[in-house]
């Protein structure tokens, strides 16, 4: 495995993550380079070893966090992982939210909802599972589905999905006001990878769990789904909530992309380790007579 000196991010990274994956006015998703790991100079094993090295960055971070947060701080940072099937969602929760402590993170997967759920606002799902004071939220797609799928397969009117995007700026205004940090991925794989993908579900008996019909058919759908995409960009990629785009062919590359957005938002937090509310010297002078 390639070594790597203490500022190693620092040396691979010619451009920081946060910077050069962030869309931008110009970000267009029909022009995606999916053989590209943008602003990294490094190869696979220079990747992998790093995401190793910071995913330690990111536990430490991520501790303070938490401990902040059972001491009364509500501040707190949302992942939100958005993509079609295959496109890594499910690795990045196992492969980079499972560097740091369980007990931290609060999980949500939106899938197509319920009867319940459908016969509530399309948010009501989605302020039920932001995460607690001190938590990485992560979402497993998200209220985004409800301006994406909904779109593709017309299961709402126009007007309808066309007014949520004013909505969901002010309801991630909302969110930030009140301490959330939001991180938000879209991820994307190229027909040729996810095709493979897809495959790789129906060869090994161990990865059929994972495999959905209609996952091929969706396939038949892609380039409404750019076009979607493109549109969410463009209509909800915000100052305080901005979106960033990464290339997906490459897991290793993936996963380090996010593992540097998570700990630059927890480093915007400049955290410290919460002040005892006990005499510390008291407190030694007992347990040394008890």
């Amino acid at each position: 495995m390639a070594k790597h000196s203490k500022n190693a991010h620092e040396s691979l990274w010619s451009t920081p993550a946060p910077e050069v994956l962030r869309a931008t006015d110009t970000t267009r998703i029909d022009d995606i380079d999916y053989s590209l790991t943008p602003g990294f100079e490094g190869k696979k094993v220079d990747g992998q070893a790093l995401l190793a090295e910071r995913g330690a960055v990111l536990s430490a971070l991520q501790e303070k966090l938490y401990a902040n947060g059972r001491t009364g701080d509500l501040r707190s940072i949302l992942l939100v992982l958005q993509g079609m099937d295959t496109a890594g969602k499910g690795g990045m929760v196992r492969h980079v939210i499972g560097m740091v402590d369980p007990q931290g993170v609060d999980l949500a997967s939106f899938g197509v909802p319920t009867k319940q759920e459908r016969e509530h606002h399309y948010l009501w799902r989605i302020r039920k599972e932001l995460p607690r004071g001190g938590r990485i939220g992560v979402f497993d797609r998200s209220h985004y589905e409800d301006v994406l799928v909904v779109a593709v397969h017309d299961l709402v009117p126009r007007q309808v999905w066309e007014a949520r995007f004013d909505e969901i700026n002010a309801f991630e205004k909302e969110l930030t006001d009140e301490g959330t940090h939001i991180v938000k991925v879209a991820l994307f794989v190229s027909p040729e990878e996810q095709r493979r993908r897809l495959q790789e579900r129906l060869d090994r008996p161990d990865k059929h769990w994972k495999y959905n019909p209609g996952d091929v058919t969706e396939r038949g759908f892609l380039p409404q789904y750019r076009t979607a995409y493109q549109r969410v960009v463009d209509r909800t990629n915000t100052d305080y909530a901005p979106w960033h785009v990464i290339q997906a062919d490459r897991k290793w590359y993936s996963r380090l992309a996010v593992t540097e957005l998570l700990i630059d938002a927890l480093q915007k937090l400049e955290l410290d380790w919460p002040k005892a509310d006990f005499d510390v010297e008291h407190e030694k002078k007992r347990l040394a007579e008890s």
